[in-house]
This record gives C-alpha cells, sequence and structure tokens, in this order.
C-alpha cells in the first residue's frame, strides 16, 4: 500500500490541528475525525468515472477537493495517514453480511492497526453503521462508542463485527486475519464498482456519521438514524434540488445540473 501522504493536507481534511500520537487515543482521535469530516458515497460509478485507487488519485479526490468515498477509497487513504502518523497497519478484506448472507464475496476493506501492542479494528469506509472509533480486535464484549454499541464474535472461520440495532445485534461483516495485498482490493474494486449486481451500480449511497446518529442517502430515500433506533425516513428529492440536499446534509458539491445515473440500465 502506498504510505507517503500529503499529512498536513490530510490532518487539516478531517478537522485536526496537530498529528495525534501512535498511542490508543491518537488512533481513536483521527479515527472520529476522518469518520466525521469525509462521507461515504459511490457518486463517481453513477457519473461514469473509474474509481481510481492510487494515492495521488484518492487525495485528489477525498482530501483536495474534499469529496468522500467508499471503503476501499476510505480505508487505503486512511492506512496511508496512519503510516504517516507511525502506526503499523495491516490491510483486511471482509464479507458483508448485512441482509443475513455469509457468502458473499470479499468485497470490503478493512484495517487492523497495532498501537502500544495491542491490535485494533480500524474502518473508516464502511456505509452501513460502521464504526466510530477502532475496536479491540479480539472477540470482546459490548465496546459502546457515543451512542453506538459494537462487538466482534467467533463463527467457525471468521471474526463478525456487529452493531445493535433496534432488534438486537445484527452481523455487519466476517473477517480473517489474512493480509491482502494491493492487487486484492484491485480485483474487489473492479466488481464492486462495475458488476450489474452490485448495488452501488445501480443507485447512490452516501452516508455521514457523527457519534450521535447518522445521515444516510439510499436510492430515492433518505434516513436519519439515532442509535438503537429504527430510521426516519423521507423521499430524497429529485434534479438540483437533490444536489442542495447533498450539500446541506453530506458537505459535497456538484454542479448544477449533475445527475447521478444507473451504470448498468
Amino acid at each position: 500500500m502506498d504510505s507517503l501522504v500529503d499529512l498536513p493536507a490530510y490532518l487539516r481534511r478531517v478537522g485536526l490541528d496537530t498529528a495525534p500520537p501512535a498511542t490508543p487515543e491518537g488512533l481513536a482521535a483521527v479515527h472520529r475525525a476522518h469518520a466525521g469530516s469525509i462521507p461515504f458515497e459511490n457518486l463517481d460509478i453513477l457519473l461514469g468515472k473509474e474509481i481510481r485507487l492510487d494515492l495521488p488519485s484518492l487525495e485528489a479526490k477525498l482530501v483536495a477537493a474534499r469529496r468522500g468515498g467508499y471503503c476501499f477509497e476510505q480505508n487505503a487513504l486512511f492506512a496511508a495517514a496512519l503510516t504517516g502518523l507511525g502506526f503499523a497497519v495491516t490491510p483486511l478484506a471482509a464479507r458483508v453480511r448485512l441482509g443475513g448472507r455469509a457468502d458473499s464475496a470479499r468485497a470490503h476493506m478493512l484495517l487492523s492497526v497495532r498501537a502500544e501492542g495491542r491490535d485494533w479494528l480500524s474502518d473508516v469506509g464502511f456505509g452501513g453503521g460502521g464504526p466510530w472509533e477502532p475496536i479491540p480486535l479480539e472477540p470482546s464484549g459490548d465496546v459502546r462508542q457515543g451512542g453506538w454499541r459494537f462487538r466482534i464474535v467467533e463463527d467457525r472461520r471468521e471474526r463478525i463485527l456487529q452493531n445493535a440495532g433496534p432488534d438486537g445485534w445484527r452481523d455487519l461483516y466476517g473477517f480473517t486475519l489474512e493480509p491482502q495485498l494491493p492487487i486484492d482490493y484491485v480485483v474487489a474494486n473492479h466488481y464492486t464498482s462495475t458488476h450489474p449486481n452490485c448495488m452501488f451500480t445501480k443507485i447512490p449511497v452516501v452516508q455521514r456519521t457523527w457519534a450521535t446518529g447518522a445521515e444516510m442517502l439510499r436510492g430515492a430515500v433518505l434516513q436519519s438514524v439515532r442509535p438503537g433506533e429504527a430510521p426516519i425516513e423521507s423521499p430524497a428529492p429529485e434534479g438540483d434540488a437533490l444536489l442542495d440536499v447533498l450539500h446541506e446534509r453530506f458537505g459535497l458539491d456538484f454542479p448544477a445540473g449533475t445527475r447521478f445515473v444507473p451504470r448498468n440500465l
């Protein structure tokens, strides 16, 4: 993975005045800052653009242009920044289990980050209720992060990240500790951004998360989510009114007349 990130520019983008130390507290600080500043979004796919994972492209998009991205973009940039801050980072892959599936492709990127002798699950790129702060990587009990609750459990083959919702615990994704190579993400990114069965080629998906809740766009539906509660939903507007929502709720700016078209009609 590339690691020579423009660290001062990244820290300004996530709202940090100084570089956090390479400690668990410093890791948590930069994790919160990134998660609260750079939204999850797949909109370039619906604009017909290639999702590039090289570090200069990620910095140009997520830092300089103040856009967001999805897991491969977010966590690749995050990994480079953490490396620059002095953390030891191991890139991992997961199978998303939302919807009750356990046999999906390994199409999610997450990180194992070592700080003061302990490994932490760090993930700023999961758009469906992912962690607000790092979580101890070993299976554990209830971990509270602001209003959110998470835990890691095990099945026969994987560790499972879960969060607590209105109906109890739900699986987010399952992962192993096998380090991934950059080519693994190139393959997964190609599938995620081009395959007709992938949700990201069909509808806009945007999310911004804070300690107290999240704002989401899923296709034609806007959702306001509070930890442990059912989402409050409303229809998303169309046309330039949707661009206003993207600006006001998610901090994303697009030229008037921009339209997000499914890639596979």
